[in-house]
């Protein structure tokens, strides 16, 4: 081959490479994006006591609600910097993927189809949870394998319906599905009596247990029939916009762990812990590799508190539901909140 010959045969390469990374570079940059539009975009559920729903005052409450101003705080150090955008079950991966919002902040349970099948990641695991049924205490129902038979209500378009129908198979019951399109219609119709029993992740069911007329007349069954790990999603294409996700969420956690909290995050600043300086950014710059400032995760704390704070106020004994930690509790306290070091 011809000096010429290879010197095209080069350039074409080249030009083939470039043409292969395109697509990545066209959705790159989300984060300066956001920059400099002055707010992230964050979609939540539009109503579930615990994880997003609006208060009196038209203020988002919520452990999903705080993650998205944890982020907000990391990236601005003002966690009001946040348009919330409510979104239904059905809607939810719609809004994500046409760039609507810039993370799905949403109860959502991270699955292999929706990562390899819908194009998004997941950045972390924010709550451990996993399918229950909640049925009316007049049945005299002590598990859910007494419940062949029985109508099921249901919300469309959510993993709950696959769970449903592997749990009825792999108990080699019968079972009939009442499809609702979101959660308050199914609990109507569930109090109503159309159905014998009302499934979704056991977080769900104790906050919409509450609404009914007459909490005490229904109750959780004790089984759970699924992993469902909920947390934050964003689109395939932008690592950076990735990490920073990701790594907002991990440094709740390690603030967790290392005692760092609102309330004493400046009086910790002092400390000589190297892990604790490396965190609020007073040892290494780990920010710049996030395209954020070195005191990130101190904005993080000091704005929005460590997981703990968020976990307890929301759904914890701050909280009207008063959810135990459980598996939520902390690697180191028997739970399964771990996150990887900053360093």
């Amino acid at each position: 081959m011809s000096k010429a010959a290879r010197a095209l045969a080069a350039v074409l390469l080249l030009a083939g490479l470039c043409a292969l990374a395109a697509p990545s570079a066209a959705r790159a940059g989300l984060l300066d994006q956001v920059k400099a539009r002055g707010q992230v975009a964050c979609g939540v559920n539009p109503g579930v006591a615990g994880f997003s729903l609006p208060d009196d005052k038209g203020q988002w409450t919520g452990i999903d609600a705080d993650f998205c101003r944890a982020l907000a705080a990391a990236i601005f150090n003002d966690p009001t910097k946040v348009k919330f955008i409510p979104l239904s079950a059905k809607d939810r991966f719609t809004a994500l993927q046409s760039g609507e919002v810039d993370v799905l902040s949403r109860n959502t349970t991270w699955t292999l189809s929706r990562e390899t099948g819908q194009g998004f990641l997941f950045a972390g695991i924010i709550y451990y949870d996993g399918q229950g049924f909640l049925v009316k205490k007049s049945l005299n129902l002590s598990s859910a394998l007494e419940l062949s038979g029985a109508s099921i209500c249901v919300q469309q378009g959510t993993t709950t319906e696959l769970n449903l129908a592997d749990f009825f198979r792999g108990a080699n019951m019968k079972y009939e599905p009442v499809n609702f399109a979101n959660a308050d219609e199914a609990l109507r119709a569930f109090e109503s009596g159309r159905c014998d029993a009302y499934t979704t992740d056991a977080s769900g069911l104790h906050v919409e247990r509450l609404k009914l007329a007459k909490p005490d007349d229904a109750v959780v069954l004790p089984e759970i029939i699924s992993k469902e790990p909920l947390g934050p999603a964003v689109r395939q294409g932008d690592d950076e916009w990735f990490n920073v996700v990701k790594w907002t969420l991990f440094a709740l956690v390690n603030a967790e762990e290392l005692g760092v909290t609102a309330q004493n995050v400046d009086e910790k600043a002092k400390s000589d812990r190297p892990e604790v300086r490396r965190l609020l950014g007073f040892e290494g710059n780990f920010g710049e590799g996030l395209g954020l400032t070195a005191d990130w995760a101190y904005r993080i704390v000091k704005n929005v508190g460590n997981y703990g704070e968020i976990f307890e106020r929301n759904l914890g004994e701050g909280s009207p539901l008063k959810i135990k930690r459980g598996v939520n509790a902390l690697w180191m306290r028997g739970g399964l909140q771990y996150a990887p070091p900053i360093r």
